[in-house]
């Protein structure tokens, strides 16, 4: 393929490793390679900056008055990169493919209420709910749904087809995957000739391939990190506000001694978050978060006090049957650059209670598959989600990513009234109710969420300041 004339160079990025080689192009597989697909594909629906829908791929839509019927209306004349035109079969034969329990995709806990797509003609289509959700379109800004072309199940996953401003040429998850420019790109031929996605395992490697001109952008640099780029005209700094939760502790709901709900919460209490978000992110640097995974952004975000509680926690657990106090493991990693130095930080928080935290550091290559959801209390890390969303996905009993295996049936049922809730503010009590829950009862820790610092090398122009799902990677330009 020969270079277009109006492209400029190459972006060069990095990625962990996470599923440890098994990242593929298929947006809705349990190992999806998003940073491929964020750039080779759309959704229907995408977040603005502000976090509220937007069109992509969809141009509008609507429900019917009762919430239950959504009506979707596509973009014309878009085009997939193999050249065929995506119209209403491509989304339907996707939508329909989240929900096939053998391919197991953690989309699936997130659309369950979806009953039958179908339709209506080339650039509409009805998906109707099994009961209403006035909330949907927020459903349907998830990352990884985005558009594949239909009957391309069996190959999409080497392949990545979609209809983006990017193609793959390369898939190499262990190595350099390449991106090549989609000069039809409907929005606009985008500013680069190809992007190069190298696998970097190690969070400390990241930013040492950061600060040599390995690669040109890093998200999620920590304060202790972000002092090498300060001042340094060879870099650019941004700071976003996200509600990205990079730094937390799952405590396995169903495994002794977390199976006791007055062990998880003296777990939880005795730290002190503000401490925390000062010691690991520096002023300023994020938000305390009650171990809700709602952001300070969304609407339906409740308020709840969570000072440290020493006392508290030692009386819980001496309920619990330890009145000398508890020993537990937590295992971790160097995939993010958070994660041992919250640990440690954690550690020497609640050592007061009683509680003694012994670090256990596991490779980061295959962290995801090899560690996560399997050990009894780990690390883990969670973007930005509505609220709706993120409680589908992460917390619903039968969800597949239910990472902390809460199951809460009073929980359960409050989200299901919630998303059928037309009344805004009996809805957001909903929410509200749900986020106590979890405070009061819930297996993870979630100390704060990040105000992100985003470094970038000084040759990189068109990169906007704002969360990492809302980034437009057509308008990023790089120079000499």
């Amino acid at each position: 393929m020969s270079t277009p004339a109006y492209a400029g160079g190459t972006f060069l990025t990095a990625h962990d490793l996470g599923f440890g080689g098994s990242e593929n192009a298929d947006p809705i597989s349990p190992t999806r390679f998003w940073q491929v697909t964020e750039k080779t594909m759309n959704r229907l629906v995408r977040p603005a900056t502000t976090g509220e829908p937007s069109p992509d791929l969809a141009v509008s839509w609507y429900p019917n008055d009762s919430a239950d019927v959504w009506t979707f209306n596509l973009r014309e004349g878009v085009k997939f990169h193999d050249g065929t035109d995506f119209d209403a079969a491509d989304v339907v034969e996707l939508l329909n493919r989240i929900k096939d329990p053998d391919l197991d995709s953690p989309v699936a806990s997130v659309l369950a209420i979806m009953e039958k797509i179908e339709a209506v003609d080339s650039l509409t289509v009805k998906i109707t709910l099994s009961a209403s959700h006035v909330d949907f379109p927020l459903l349907m800004m998830d990352y990884r749904i985005r558009m594949t072309p239909s009957g391309s199940s069996d190959t999409i996953g080497q392949t990545g087809i979609g209809t983006g401003p990017f193609m793959l040429k390369t898939l190499d998850p262990e190595g350099t995957t390449i991106l090549v420019a989609n000069p039809d790109y409907w929005e606009g031929a985008p500013g680069l000739d190809e992007i190069k996605i190298i696998a970097i395992p190690d969070s400390q490697a990241r930013v040492q391939a950061l600060l040599s001109g390995q690669i040109d952008m890093l998200r999620h640099i920590s304060a202790q990190e972000k002092v090498l780029f300060e001042n340094n005209p060879k870099f650019k700094i941004q700071h976003v506000a996200t509600g990205d939760w990079l730094a937390a502790i799952v405590f396995r709901t169903d495994t002794a001694p977390f199976d006791d709900v007055r062990v998880r919460k003296a777990l939880r209490i005795a730290t002190d978050r503000e401490a925390m978000v000062k010691l690991l992110l520096g002023e300023g640097g994020g938000v305390v978060a009650c171990d809700t995974p709602v952001w300070s952004g969304d609407q339906y975000r409740a308020e709840i006090d969570c000072p440290q509680d020493i006392d508290g926690a030692k009386r819980l657990l001496a309920e619990a049957g330890y009145p000398n106090g508890i020993e537990i493991d937590v295992v971790t990693s160097d995939l993010r650059a958070l994660w041992v130095n919250m640990v440690q930080v954690y550690q020497q928080q609640v050592a007061a209670a009683g509680i003694t935290v012994n670090l256990v550091k596991a490779p980061a290559d295959g962290y995801w598959s090899d560690v996560w959801m399997k050990e009894p209390a780990v690390t883990t890390s969670w973007g930005q989600r509505p609220a709706d969303q993120v409680f589908n996905e992460a917390f619903k009993s039968t969800a597949s990513w239910n990472e902390s295996f809460l199951n809460n049936s009073a929980f359960d049922e409050k989200l299901k009234m919630a998303g059928q809730e037309m009344d805004v503010n009996k809805r957001t009590a909903l929410y509200g109710d749900l986020q106590n829950i979890l405070f009061e009862e819930g297996g993870t820790f979630i100390p704060f969420h990040i105000n992100q610092v985003v470094v970038t090398s000084a040759r990189v122009t068109g990169l906007p300041a704002m969360f990492d799902d809302a980034v437009q990677y057509h308008n990023v330009s790089v120079g000499d």
